[in-house]
């Protein structure tokens, strides 16, 4: 049989496809997916549950004249396939390759760089508006999620685009509930019914006509409160209709014909109007079917079998974390652990069965998880807030004004922190050093490796004078032991791994192992400098790195993480300030957008590599 994808060059060919062949082009689609993921990794379980919606909504719409913004944008492989990409999607997250999620400079059907839920929304009402403004007539589609339902900024939009009555269609893809046959049947039937032309034009001529009679008014009202209540009881649209929005569904998300037929109907509707598709994540791929979690975000994986190569080497620093934070939670009942969506991905899971009553889930809501997070501070309890250094960011007020401000002994478990790797720029934790750092009354540190990891968790949680962050990459550990009971740091001190003379390199967290080896190839070549782990940026250990830097002709840090307000900084302005004027040079990642590939590949690509460090090592000292 001919395959219809290889055909599918852009949405224009995708819209001139006869409809009985559009079954076969999602399968189609499905298997390029599970193909190029198995052997790329990457978001296996949302993509293949969207391959129907993405391509109804290309089909349905004139896009890219119509826009369609995704929410995460982690369930967009099928949109990437379907609008010119389909040749270079085997180049997926790899170093110069495509983008694991929407990116504007790779394709004009990206409207906006996603990776983040609950984005899309709001920016869609902006555009929805900006068109209103200068009375352009295309439509604006906003895809999300069900966990996008958990960001508090998704409400706020639905909010303001009921009260404007923006013209904005929200597709809502529903990945969580199940639908019956029946119930699916007959809900897609009263849909296209009910959002038919005729019936939408006698609707509004009706409502017309009443208003002109007496009592009229009166009996319209009664008229909406009963289809209210219709949908109250067999659909959760009420909701929706009281936010300002007309609520069609719910739909079966993986029937074609009904979503083109719906799509079409629902395009001609003015105002604010939400779709509510049913679908499956993993939908066409038994494994990622029976375990959507697991399947979620996969490395690479034997398609044949759902099976994943064994990955050998030490633990994880996230599984590190996890078995570390249950040993203390057994022997410290006030320990409670908070998350924002992620159990597995922080390595929560077993804590989450150990300890459910001490464990708190709030969705994608890391705001909530950290106020959430100084109440239980408050009442006397040891609140760890484990989230990724990129999703922490939206939660910066709520750490200032909740958590510093009231001097709370709440822990944040940053994981991720640096360059993450193949989900790119939306992803790399490059930033908490410095957002964290400047915060009043924060201590910042960062292990430099699994052990330390397990000694500076231990030492925070015996600490009850304000809040602490606890910075970690997303990588293996060094392979150091892990047996026995940690043994607690001295608070705000580094240590001296390496002793010599000339060169002081000070190192923060992953960067202490890089400069190590950087030390030894130095020594080869004549040049055996000093090696300080500094393990805390703030509390900087200022008495040492005076010492050291009096000491030294010419000093060096390193940090993986953007140099503003780094920890190179807080060594900068302590030298100034003691007036100790000194050779200097701050290694760390570039002031901007990182681009996607492996950290290995972006570590040596932007100079944080031993190799790297090496030569600015001999260009500092001459």
């Amino acid at each position: 049989m001919e395959k219809v994808l290889e055909k599918m060059d852009s949405p224009e060919d995708l819209r001139r496809l006869p409809r009985e062949l559009l079954p076969q082009l999602a399968q189609e689609v499905r298997e390029e997916i599970i193909r190029v993921v198995s052997e790329r990794g990457g978001h296996l379980a949302p993509s293949l549950g969207a391959v129907e919606l993405t391509i109804a909504l290309h089909y349905c719409f004139d896009t890219p004249r119509d826009k369609i913004l995704w929410d995460v944008g982690h369930q967009a492989y099928a949109h990437k396939i379907l609008t010119g990409r389909r040749d270079r999607f085997r180049t997926l997250r790899q170093r110069g390759g495509i983008s694991g999620f929407p990116r504007r400079a790779e394709s004009p059907y990206d409207v906006y760089d996603s990776g983040h839920s609950g984005g899309a929304l709001p920016v869609a009402l902006g555009m929805a508006e900006a068109k209103a403004l200068r009375g352009e007539d295309f439509r604006v589609v906003a895809v999300i999620g069900d966990g996008t339902l958990t960001t508090g900024v998704a409400f706020e939009a639905m909010n303001c685009a009921g009260a404007w009555k923006s013209d904005l269609i929200v597709v809502l893809n529903d990945n969580e509930m199940s639908i019956s046959k029946s119930v699916g049947a007959l809900s897609a039937y009263l849909n296209r019914i009910m959002t038919g032309q005729w019936v939408t034009r006698f609707r509004e001529d009706l409502k017309r006509l009443l208003h002109e009679v007496p009592g009229g008014r009166r009996l319209f009202r009664l008229m909406k409160y009963a289809e209210e209540a219709l949908k109250g009881v067999f659909t959760p649209g009420l909701l929706f209709e009281e936010l300002g929005f007309k609520y069609v569904g719910p739909l079966d998300g993986h029937n074609l014909y009904h979503l083109i037929e719906t799509l079409e109907n629902v395009k001609r509707l003015k105002g604010p109007v939400l779709l509510h598709v049913i679908t499956k994540k993993g939908k066409g791929y038994p494994p990622a079917e029976e375990d959507p979690t697991l399947f979620h975000g996969v490395g690479k994986f034997d398609r044949s079998s759902g099976t994943f190569p064994g990955s050998g080497g030490p633990p994880t620093y996230t599984e590190v974390f996890g078995r570390t934070l249950l040993e203390l939670a057994s022997k410290d009942e006030r320990i409670v652990a908070i998350t924002a969506a992620m159990p597995l991905g922080t390595g929560l899971a077993e804590f989450a069965k150990r300890f459910p009553d001490r464990f708190f889930d709030v969705g994608i809501a890391e705001q909530a998880a950290v106020s959430l997070a100084a109440g239980l501070a408050l009442e006397g309890l040891r609140p760890v807030v484990a989230i990724y250094s990129t999703f922490l960011q939206r939660a910066y007020d709520q750490i200032v004004q909740e958590v510093a401000l009231q001097r709370l002994p709440v822990l944040f478990a940053v994981d991720r922190g640096g360059i993450v790797g193949e989900d790119g720029p939306t992803h790399h934790g490059l930033f908490d050093l410095s957002y964290l750092r400047s915060v009043p009354g924060m201590t910042v540190m960062a292990p430099k490796d699994e052990g330390e990891l397990r000694q500076m968790l231990w030492t925070a949680l015996g600490r009850e004078d304000g809040p602490v962050a606890l910075r970690y990459p997303r990588s293996r550990g060094v392979g150091v032991p892990l047996e026995g009971e940690p043994q607690p740091l001295e608070w705000g001190k580094g240590e001296v791994l390496r002793e010599g003379s000339r060169l002081l390199i000070l190192a923060i967290g992953s960067m202490v192992y890089p400069a190590l080896e950087a030390a030894e190839l130095l020594a080869s070549q004549g040049l055996s400098p000093t090696v300080v782990n500094a393990r805390f940026v703030k509390p900087l250990d200022e008495a040492l790195v005076l010492r050291l830097a009096r000491g030294h002709e010419a000093l060096l840090t390193v940090e993986e993480n953007v140099l503003e307000g780094g920890f190179g900084s807080a060594v900068l302005q302590l030298l100034e300030r003691e007036g100790v004027l000194k050779r200097v040079k701050c290694m760390g990642a570039p002031s901007e957008f990182l681009e996607h590939g492996t950290r290995g590949e972006l570590l040596e690509a932007y100079g944080l590599g031993p190799e790297s460090i090496c030569r600015e090592a001999l260009r500092l000292v001459g």
